[in-house]
């Protein structure tokens, strides 16, 4: 009998899957995929950031050659045209007003993409500007203009019971405290107070958005390149008021999502395009258009933490304002994270947070890999930096006496830590002891963070064993590049004994697959991972029922083995029980498993996602050129089910890192956002990465997922940034606490450091 704990299989290759299926071949993507009739559609947008819509003239463009149709927000007045899963307040096409630019106004559809481009030229649309407010102070001034003047109703995956503050500009209001943390202040040694700045950024995935929508009398399918298509599902029933099995999301392989492809974003559009033709549509935006369809929250933070004369942490206080952009999209669970994390992995008595998710006519935020938590790492570990600094204490040393150790609470009823955080750093530490003495005009530094990840686990799984040994699984996790469906594979060939090569997954289809939540937060491994293995057990439970019948023997009787039964000389695969079973060829069972909040699971988060990374820098002080020298990451992820995956995944999120937090910032120039383009936004290249990169995995099966794993993927981003900039401190003497770092911002904070 094989005993949790006793996984074997690691890197094994799995045959690729075969896709979605289509009228002409085979397709990966989305893009890829052809339907009989298909036509193309195309948008207008909006080119002012608030105004009122006077008229819009379709005339012209409904004659233009090719051209199906042309849809206004006054045309879905039959249909329920706002969604929004936090907040239903994003309508499916501008109605009455814009609220930033490149708001979709219209969409044409026609025969090809060349002809609805040319249409869209021909609509004429009448506006008038009103005062628009791009940033978070001048929404919330009192005189502000009202961004959204209509009450809207709860979405249904909220993702918190939080109330919504409806007042003024405000989206979210979410309020932390526990403890007295105006008289832990009043009685501390020290207290350090600071006002911070993340960017505003892009998450650049490879694939841009893209949905095909087919509405016919039996439904409405859709393909599309989303990460959450059982809320994508959700939404576009609601809008159709269609039941749920008369919706379909088919998705194939998605290139690249980093939560920019989460929950709804243009799948509704294509689906009314195809209500309005009865043809089916296909909507794919540019990347210059996919700029201007979601982002990552940019913050502002003013903190203040407060520790005793040992250095122990007595209070923090934290002020968050997110400018969250037009319409809600995922930042009130934003808002929430973002209160939660800038705790850190760290024991804090008394804590006081509030933090704002905050509406501007700018490009709508919502979910960006470290969900909040980037925004509030960066701070915070700046913070206790600075700390350890007045007190005179290592960084190391520092973080040592208040970092919260296997079991203890960090956050009041939450659950408690489930990772050796302090064993992470001193990882980290002996890298840099054996890295050596800092070279002059280096730094070094090290940052920690702590995640609630894994969102609500609600999430279910079947698998499918057949008569001749194959097994499918079945799942409704999206496979985004992350490798996913290489990892649930190798749980079910490990449970059920066969070779990966017998094993296929099914996944991305809402109506073969069973519900799963969401891909993302990291879940999809400790989740997805633990159902699959649920259901492979529940499948051997009923094999072992049937053998035991077929021999007329007690289950008692039975010996489980790799891949099959034995009982004396008698040993049958699980293909041959389920034969003498059913004495028919070709046959199957089905196992199932459900996941919901009880048990093991009842306490929030399903696991805390770790993040312990050490940086060295090297900074021109001529110019004021950051170089990353050496980078090291410790990926607490419980079991590496695949230790190739886990550890591309962490050094990808820890490039996201080295992104935002050194190139990475999109920038408006009063109304209008100057670098949304593949030319002018900046990512990192393979040059600005680390020539020397040590990554390693802690693996001490803590999780509550599959033989102890947990999520990964997140972590190794969050603080990045706060290292970059405490390796710049430790290199200079220059404290910067805008990001990213250019070489501006720091060639004129090293001209303002004080004079030694």
């Amino acid at each position: 009998m094989k005993r949790p704990g006793d996984f074997r299989i690691v890197n094994h290759s799995v045959p690729r899957a075969d896709g979605v299926a289509k009228v002409t071949g085979r397709a990966m993507y989305t893009s890829d995929i052809e339907l009989d009739g298909m036509t193309w559609a195309k948008v207008l947008r909006s080119p002012f950031a608030h105004a009122r819509i006077v008229s819009i003239d379709t005339a012209a463009a409904r004659q233009s050659p090719g051209v199906l149709d042309v849809i206004t927000g006054t045309d879905l007045a039959s249909l329920r045209p706002y969604y929004g899963h936090a907040v239903k307040d994003h309508p499916i096409l501008a109605i009455d007003k814009v609220r930033f630019i490149g708001e979709p106004v219209a969409a044409v559809v026609a025969e090809d993409d060349l002809s609805a481009e040319e249409a869209l030229q021909l609509i004429e649309v009448e506006y008038e500007e009103l005062p628009s407010v791009m940033e978070v102070d001048a929404s919330l001034a009192p005189e502000a203009p009202l961004i959204h003047d209509e009450a809207y109703t709860e979405g249904a995956f909220r993702g918190f019971k939080d109330g919504r503050q409806a007042s003024g500009n405000v989206c979210q209001y979410v309020k932390v405290k526990w403890g007295d943390a105006a008289a832990a202040f009043a009685s501390a040694a020290h207290v350090v107070e600071n006002e911070f700045h993340f960017p505003m950024a892009y998450a650049y995935a490879m694939e841009a958005y893209v949905a095909i929508a087919d509405y016919s009398k039996k439904g409405l399918t859709v393909y599309s390149s989303a990460q959450h298509p059982f809320m994508v599902r959700h939404d576009l029933a609601d809008i159709f008021d269609l039941p749920l099995n008369a919706v379909r999301m088919i998705i194939p392989y998605v290139g690249g999502g980093y939560g920019s492809k989460s929950y709804t974003k243009i799948e509704p559009i294509a689906a009314v395009c195809s209500w309005r033709t009865g043809r089916p549509v296909k909507l794919r935006l540019s990347i210059d258009e996919a700029f201007l369809t979601t982002r990552g929250d940019d913050a502002r933070v003013r903190i203040r933490t407060a520790c005793d004369a040992e250095g122990k942490f007595l209070a923090r206080q934290a002020t968050i304002h997110l400018n969250t952009g037009a319409y809600a999209e995922n930042s009130p669970l934003v808002c929430a994270k973002a209160a939660n994390r800038i705790i850190g992995p760290y024991l804090i008595p008394n804590v006081d947070i509030d933090c704002y998710a905050v509406y501007t006519n700018t490009v709508p935020a919502s979910s960006y890999r470290g969900f909040g938590s980037t925004q509030v790492t960066f701070p915070a570990e700046s913070q206790n930096e600075e700390l350890a600094d007045l007190i005179g204490v290592d960084p190391f040393e520092f973080r040592m006496r208040n970092l919260a150790q296997r079991g203890e609470v960090i956050y009041p009823g939450l659950r408690p830590i489930d990772a050796d955080v302090p064993g992470d750093l001193r990882q980290i530490e002996s890298k840099f002891e054996e890295w050596g003495a800092v070279q002059e005009g280096r730094g070094r530094a090290v940052g920690c963070s702590a995640s609630d990840a894994g969102s609500h686990p609600v999430t279910s799984a079947m698998i499918h064993v057949y008569s001749d040994g194959s097994v499918s699984v079945l799942s409704g996790a999206t496979e985004i590049g992350q490798g996913s469906h290489t990892v649930l594979a190798q749980i079910a060939a490990e449970e059920m004994g066969v070779p990966m090569s017998k094993v296929r997954v099914v996944g991305g289809d809402t109506a073969i697959t069973p519900f799963e939540r969401s891909t993302g937060a990291s879940r999809t491994t400790t989740l997805m991972g633990r159902a699959v293995l649920e259901a492979c057990r529940e499948a051997i439970a009923q094999l072992m029922s049937f053998a035991a019948e077929a021999l007329g023997v007690a289950q008692s009787a039975l010996i489980e083995e790799c891949g099959g039964v034995r009982h004396g000389d008698t040993q049958w695969s699980w293909g041959e029980v389920i034969e003498k079973h059913f004495k028919h060829k070709d046959t199957s069972i089905i196992g199932r498993a459900y996941l919901r909040q009880t048990g093991d699971l009842k306490l929030m988060p399903p696991f805390w996602e770790i993040g312990v990374v050490g940086t060295e820098i090297s900074v021109d002080q001529e110019t004021g050129k950051i170089r990353l020298e050496r980078l090291m990451t410790v990926g607490d992820v419980g079991l590496a089910i695949n230790p190739a995956a886990a550890e591309g995944q962490d050094l990808g999120a820890a490039t996201m890192g080295i992104g935002v937090g050194l190139f990475e910032e999109l920038i408006y120039d009063g109304q209008q956002l100057t670098n949304g383009s593949l030319l002018e936004y900046r990512v990192p290249r393979f040059s600005d990465l680390a020539p020397d990169i040590h990554m390693t995995l802690a693996q001490n099966q803590d999780g509550s997922g599959p033989y102890g794993a947990k999520g990964g993927g997140e972590g190794s981003l969050n603080p990045i940034p706060a290292c970059l900039a405490n390796a710049l401190y430790r290199a200079t003497g220059a404290r910067v606490r805008r990001l990213p770092l250019t070489p501006e911002r720091v060639w004129r904070a090293l001209q303002e450091r004080p004079k030694v």
